[in-house]
């Protein structure tokens, strides 16, 4: 297959980079200029118009692994967001149907579309009711990729990924637990710990990309991405500290941030028929993520 991965430099971009260019063709596109690395197609940041990609490549897959992806940024710029997470993918496949219509597109999707659920685990059937600008914006984009299968037959799958970290996140939760670390003192956290989330390691990410790729239903809809497993921030903070320092107990304000869900946990039969399984465990992750942390100094 020749597949494409737009925002190939980004943190699941460029592990998608590693795992699909062993078995495939693999086309990069982003914006960070590079010289160097071959079938890179570099994109204009001030106009990102992706015509001039499909028309000098026919691909069998698309990868959309670009895009904003953090709430608090939302909010503090909600139009930043709205262009990355919407305009950006609209763009992406009206380019698609003009000039390569057989070409399948994967889109990079977030939980964030769910809100705060009423009921756990969470079916892809579960009323979407996001509550920050983000979750609004993924919800559109998923909104748009329905659009162009059921209107010009655009082969389009939205993927709503749920709490995925690894090696090369150099933000979100884990990256700032090792921050504070770094910082010394007392460790003090949003929340109360009884939040929860469905962790997924980066490269169970990917695995679960390619089986949607071999397997999936190419119809407009959407599909979880996740563990199946709930975990909350305590348990999950104090896993993370004990890689590192035992001793350390943080401490949780119990203050809410605004456009954060309280629990989530994802129901992934549809994920599991389609040959997913887990590879790596929770304390695996973490303990890859912090190996990789103290490198970077």
């Amino acid at each position: 297959m020749k597949i494409l991965i737009i925002g190939s430099k980004g943190f699941i971009g460029s592990h998608c980079v590693s795992y699909f260019s062993k078995y495939h063709e693999v086309w990069q596109c982003d914006i960070v200029v590079d010289y160097t690395t071959p079938n890179y197609l570099l994109l204009d940041e001030t106009n990102d118009d992706y015509k001039e990609i499909f028309v000098s490549q026919d691909f069998d897959i698309c990868i959309n692994c670009s895009g904003a992806a953090s709430v608090p940024d939302s909010i503090a710029y909600p139009q930043r967001d709205f262009n990355l997470n919407v305009v950006s993918v609209y763009k992406q496949l009206d380019a698609l149907r003009l000039f390569t219509p057989a070409c399948k597109y994967v889109h990079l999707s977030s939980a964030a579309v769910y809100g705060n659920p009423t009921s756990l685990p969470i079916q892809e059937d579960h009323a979407l009711a996001p509550i920050s600008p983000y979750g609004k914006h993924k919800k559109m984009a998923e909104e748009v990729c329905e659009e162009f299968y059921s209107q010009f037959g655009i082969e389009t799958l939205s993927l709503r990924i749920f709490s995925a970290y690894g090696t090369g996140l150099k933000k979100q939760l884990f990256w700032d637990l090792y921050k504070k670390y770094l910082q010394g003192g007392s460790i003090e956290l949003y929340g109360t710990g009884r939040e929860s989330r469905d962790f997924i390691y980066v490269t169970d990410l990917v695995q679960a990309i390619n089986c949607v790729i071999n397997n999936g239903e190419f119809n407009g809809t959407a599909i979880n991405i996740a563990n199946g497993e709930e975990v909350s921030i305590e348990e999950v903070a104090s896993l993370f500290y004990g890689h590192i320092d035992k001793k350390i107990k943080p401490i949780f304000g119990g203050e809410e941030r605004k456009g954060d869900p309280i629990n989530w946990v994802a129901d992934i039969n549809g994920l599991q028929k389609l040959g997913y399984e887990r590879k790596v465990t929770m304390d695996e992750g973490l303990s890859n993520y912090i190996t990789w942390r103290k490198e970077l100094g």
